[in-house]
């Protein structure tokens, strides 16, 4: 088992509503693909260093992952690039 740590930001004019449909639906296309989301932590709306998108907060999100091979990080990778809703991601392998 390989593990990740995958770092979000939602777009701040999102509903509280909308912001965990999106947070559902991106943990489900990990678990869809064989990984298991051991943990999400919210850690609420902060400042960015710089602005995004035309944004310049964002809600953060964290899930720790694990995956037996990269099939469903790249898929993550793959739907956070295309998705609105994301403002930017990052992708870690955790080494133990």
């Amino acid at each position: 088992m390989r593990n990740y740590e995958i770092m979000f930001i939602v777009r701040p004019t999102l509903g509280e509503d909308e912001i965990k449909k999106v947070v559902e639906n991106f943990s489900s296309i990990l678990t869809s693909n064989g990984a298991n989301v051991i943990e999400t932590k919210e850690m609420g709306q902060r400042e960015l260093a710089y602005e995004i998108k035309n944004f310049k907060s964002g809600y953060y999100f964290v899930f720790d992952v694990e995956a037996n091979d990269d099939k469903a990080i790249k898929e993550f990778d793959r739907l956070a690039l295309i998705s609105n809703d994301i403002v930017r991601h990052l992708v870690t392998k955790i080494e133990k």
